[in-house]
């Protein structure tokens, strides 16, 4: 097993990313900006780290429930699948809107309001919950 404070640090630096590019997101689609071209506004970082941050994701919290020592996976596994799954449908909808040449705050409006982005949310949320009461 690892060093739980180690697995909880991991844990909350992951979620944290994703929570904080989806608070960003909530503040850009409010701002009304018809575009983010010839700006230097940062949203597109923010979906980039939003994107990274899913990247492997089905593997990390396998590792995570690995490293506080669970041994009856399977349940961890099927909840990460739909993670996965959740995570995959989030990250193409980050791609389209990263692909466009132009962000509005209404493309980032549509983007939050995804069911794909918000479920994926509610998921990272129970998982860190759970793996980080074992970690403790």
């Amino acid at each position: 097993m690892s060093d739980p404070s180690q697995v909880r640090a991991a844990l909350k630096a992951r979620t944290d990313t994703v929570e904080e590019a989806y608070e960003f997101f909530l503040a850009y689609a409010s701002q009304g900006l018809p575009t983010d071209a010839n700006t230097s506004h940062p949203i597109r970082d923010h979906l980039r780290k939003f994107d990274q941050a899913l990247a492997g994701i089905d593997g990390f919290f396998l590792d995570c429930a690995r490293q506080l020592g669970i041994t009856d996976l399977a349940p961890y596994q099927k909840f990460i699948d739909v993670i996965d799954r959740d995570a995959r449908d989030a990250q193409a909808a980050i791609q389209l809107v990263l692909a466009q040449s132009a962000i509005g705050s209404q493309t980032i409006d549509n983007l939050n309001a995804s069911i794909h982005v918000r479920a994926l949310l509610t998921d990272l949320f129970l998982i860190e919950e759970i793996l980080t009461s074992l970690a403790r």
